[in-house]
């Protein structure tokens, strides 16, 4: 019941499904039963609220009589040091679903997986249980934030390992979604969850790479890529950013996993992966230098969520993780402020949490690291008077720059270092 299951937990009780939500985590099922989800989602504490206990039920273990469809949705992460696929939490929903339920149950990998994962460690726990088996793959592939519209609006791809499971995949999730895209195999099934997220990383790569070069060139790289964009029939440039969160962060390294076992390392995803996760450690580096002789100064970090927009207060592949270690080696106290991130997390992350105005008035300089709308909304006028606020780096450059120059303050983005004033 993560980021995944719930969602669909709520999108499939709202079509009339009973589901039975399960969870090894005593506190996660508490709340869930109180209709409290421990994550943010838009929408889904509304659902909890209203159908916890009539059609949807947060359990340990899967019934005794088993179900009529089990969705693994169970994480799939990476050896933070080799980036290899760690495929345990898999291996042991498949065990529990082949304890729980028999033959006749289709069993759903939703989880991202290497290309061949589901009938290399899926499939053999099934039929040494059962002697036949009812499998397909039908990967997710929303985006925090309007998981809950997604779901029911994005077409849903599902591939079986035998006709049969593709025919009650489909039937399965038609009745969810308006569409359904029936593919040839559980393998090709799997590469298109795949296929979809490495082509978003090597598409933001880009416009970081840009800004990487602007930063030399004294130029804007929102400026270089807006005029760029106008009214050109070419695919868009994307702006630059840090890439994150659990997808981006991990699953181009699952196709290269799957990749390179077959010979072939594609060189195009593991370079736009290098180029996105360099740029919270290079972001990092440059506040550094710019805040001059940190040791002993405060930095106030505005936003700890992988990304602000849509809202989100997932963790995963936050930059901060990568920044930290930087503003540590410097000597530098970081505050922080999260708009939906609590002060426990931000204290495991090492910083301190604080409200604005407190955080402002011990600065001596702002990171703001997400375009969340309430750092959109900041008043500088208001927070910068009488601080000792003398750089706001404003990676995505959400506050009115000429304001925050206008107090005496550098100013700065990626890719955008105009000289100091």
């Amino acid at each position: 019941m993560g980021y995944v299951g719930i969602t669909l937990a709520a999108a499939m009780a709202r079509r009339g499904y009973e589901v039975h939500g399960v969870d090894t985590q005593e506190a996660v099922l508490g709340a869930l039963s109180r209709g409290r989800p421990h994550l943010f989602e838009p929408g889904v504490e509304e659902v909890f609220e209203e159908w916890v206990g009539r059609r949807i039920f947060p359990v340990p273990e899967l019934p005794d009589g088993g179900v009529d469809a089990a969705i693994i949705c169970v994480s799939t992460p990476v050896d933070p040091s080799g980036h290899e696929p760690r495929l345990e939490n898999l291996a042991e929903a498949a065990e529990q679903v082949a304890k729980r339920c028999s033959p006749k149950t289709l069993v759903v990998v939703r989880s991202t997986v290497p290309v061949g994962a589901t009938r290399a460690v899926v499939l053999p726990r099934l039929l040494d249980a059962w002697g036949s088996a009812r499998l397909v793959v039908a990967p997710e592939r929303t985006i925090q934030g309007q998981a809950l519209r997604e779901l029911v609006e994005l077409p849903q791809v599902v591939g079986g390992v035998d006709e049969e499971s593709l025919r009650l995949g489909v039937a399965l999730f038609s009745g969810l979604v308006d569409k359904v895209v029936p593919v040839s195999s559980a393998e090709t099934a799997e590469l298109v969850k795949l296929v979809n997220n490495c082509h978003t990383d090597v598409i933001y790569s880009f416009g970081n790479e840009v800004a990487r070069l602007t930063e030399r060139l004294g130029l804007d790289p929102l400026e270089v890529i807006g005029a760029t964009n106008t009214d050109y029939p070419r695919p868009d440039i994307a702006r630059p950013g840090y890439v994150g969160g659990g997808c981006l962060s991990k699953d181009p390294y699952l196709l290269l996993a799957a990749a390179e076992r077959t010979g072939y390392a594609p060189p195009l995803i593991r370079a736009a992966r290098e180029v996105n996760e360099g740029m919270p450690v290079h972001v990092a580096d440059r506040v550094v230098e710019m805040i001059g002789s940190p040791r002993g100064r405060t930095l106030l970090v505005l936003g700890w969520a992988y990304k602000g927009r849509p809202a989100t207060d997932d963790m995963r592949g936050t930059p901060i993780t990568a920044m930290m270690p930087a503003f540590t080696a410097a000597g530098l106290r970081v505050l922080g402020h999260d708009p939906l991130v609590g002060a426990e997390m931000i204290r495991r992350h090492g910083g301190d949490p604080v409200d604005l105005v407190a955080g402002f008035g011990e600065a001596d300089a702002v990171l703001v690291t997400t375009d969340h709308p309430d750092y959109q909304r900041l008043d500088v006028d208001a927070l910068l008077p009488g601080s000792g606020v003398r750089l706001v780096y404003d990676s995505w450059r959400v506050l009115d720059a000429n304001r925050v120059l206008g107090h005496g303050v550098r100013y700065a983005g990626l890719g955008y270092e105009p000289v100091a004033r």
